[in-house]
């Protein structure tokens, strides 16, 4: 309302326009689709109460922990289907407002159901995973609404408009980080599923913003059809060729190496008696550090080839995870470096490797992507990189299981360190999958996907 007041000058509507919109039209439907992404991001208030919900209150120990993250990720593996939903089920003739609504209200549900009768682990991982579809579902509408509106936009229009809704998530993420452990000091895990629950609400409020016109029964139906036949075509053609699929492979090897998140926050919480406000600070921190490394790497690495920067960070990134063994087997006490400071070094440094590690798998995707279907194949990819986490979490929790990791037994947990670690190591024979030469992505495909890039924070502080 403040942008089309009278009052204001067109010299300060075209500055706002330019520095707070990136170039873009404040509209009600541009307002809508960055208050998706700006829900996205602040519903990471309610990360570390699930965590604590999920250890403290249902006594899950940390195998039942890395099962159910890998479970409730499931609705992000088959996001594609979503978007097909969306495009060919027209609800009451429109595709994307009543999907918006629909995950709103889901969303809301879940956070309630956690509040209030949610009791056991089953039940928490329905609720989680309905919490998950919810995100997924919204995530993928807004996407598509990014997409038709680059469809008509100038390549640097189109880029300015991701960067400016991975913003709004990344601004969400930031704002919630540090609260995310500062609330729990003061109030239950139900309280804050409670809070939690109102912000999908909003994204049930503003889908009515979204500008659409509603599906007539007739042709448009059939060339709907049509459309999703086509797109499924062109699908199955592209990732049958050898050029798709190798790199493709490669990133779900890389991905699916078993992690330490789960057993790693119980340590953190039960062993070095880390209190929430302590671990928001470490979220806040983390959050930084993930933009940090975006920067470097647009900054300094965008033209690195491939199988370099996949080969490099794989080797850097699981020498620096070797300093958790400092930690899980108190060395750096005897070194005179307190816990916190050291887990909050530790991570920052840690953050920052592994999204420079990270942003090649992005490029690549974007990369890969043929004409006609980026948006449909780069959902695809990345629904087998979520797939590859799933694993992850889930050889994580069998070999936690054989090391007799439990709530309160952490003796083997330097075993489990250095096994996750030395077993990222296991890609690196595969490198001459990836593409050789130096040309990437234009790193205006990069922002599509700021969902995933704001879903790696430390996992064991993620549900979503």
């Amino acid at each position: 309302m403040l942008i089309h007041s009278p009052g204001l000058s067109k010299k300060v509507k075209d500055s706002i326009k330019e520095k707070i919109f990136f170039g873009n039209e404040p509209s009600a439907e541009l307002i809508a689709i960055l208050t998706v992404y700006f829900v996205q991001g602040i519903l990471g208030l309610a990360r570390l109460a699930v965590s604590f919900f999920l250890k403290d209150e249902l006594s899950l120990s940390p195998v039942q922990v890395s099962s159910l993250l890998g479970i409730v990720a499931l609705p992000w593996i088959i996001k594609p289907l979503f978007g097909f939903m969306s495009d060919g089920l027209p609800i009451f003739g429109y595709r994307r407002r009543p999907y918006l609504v629909l995950s709103g209200i889901l969303g809301a549900i879940s956070w309630v159901s956690l509040a209030t009768i949610v009791h056991d682990r089953w039940a928490a991982t329905v609720a989680i995973a309905l919490g998950s579809l919810s995100v997924a579902v919204s995530d993928v509408i807004v996407d598509s609404l990014v997409v038709e509106r680059a469809r008509v936009e100038s390549q640097a229009d189109a880029g300015s408009l991701q960067s400016l809704c991975w913003g709004a998530s990344a601004l969400g993420g930031l704002i919630t980080a540090y609260f995310s452990g500062l609330l729990l000091e003061h109030f239950t895990t139900r309280t804050v599923f409670w809070i939690t629950a109102t912000f999908p609400l909003i994204v049930s409020g503003v889908a009515w913003l979204i500008a659409e016109s509603p599906v007539s029964k007739d042709a448009k139906d059939k060339t709907n059809t049509l459309s999703i036949k086509y797109q499924i075509g062109q699908l199955r053609q592209a990732i049958t060729q050898k050029t798709i699929w190798l790199p493709t492979a490669f990133v779900f090897i890389w991905q699916a190496t078993p992690t330490a998140d789960a057993a790693f926050f119980f340590f953190s919480t039960n062993e070095l008696h880390f209190e929430p406000e302590f671990l928001g600070r470490v979220r806040l921190v983390t959050s930084f550090a993930a933009l940090i490394g975006v920067w470097i790497f647009q900054r300094f690495l965008k033209s690195v080839p491939f199988r370099v920067i996949f080969g490099w960070s794989t080797v850097i990134s699981a020498a620096l995870g070797m300093t958790m063994l400092l930690l899980v087997t108190h060395t750096n006490r005897a070194l005179g470096i307190d816990d916190h400071w050291f887990s909050l070094g530790d991570s920052l440094v840690l953050t920052v490797m592994g999204q420079i590690a990270y942003m090649p798998v992005l490029v690549l995707a974007a990369r890969l992507c043929p004409p006609g279907v980026e948006a449909s194949l780069f959902a695809l990819l990345m629904s087998v990189s979520n797939l590859a986490g799933m694993v992850s979490y889930e050889f994580g929790a069998i070999i936690m299981h054989w090391l007799g990791i439990t709530e309160s037994n952490f003796d083997s947990l330097w075993f489990l360190v250095l096994i996750t670690n030395l077993s990222t190591l296991l890609p690196l024979p595969f490198l001459n999958w990836l593409p050789g030469d130096d040309s990437q992505a234009e790193p205006e495909l990069i922002p599509n996907l700021m969902s995933e890039i704001m879903l790696r924070e430390p996992e064991s502080e993620t549900v979503e």
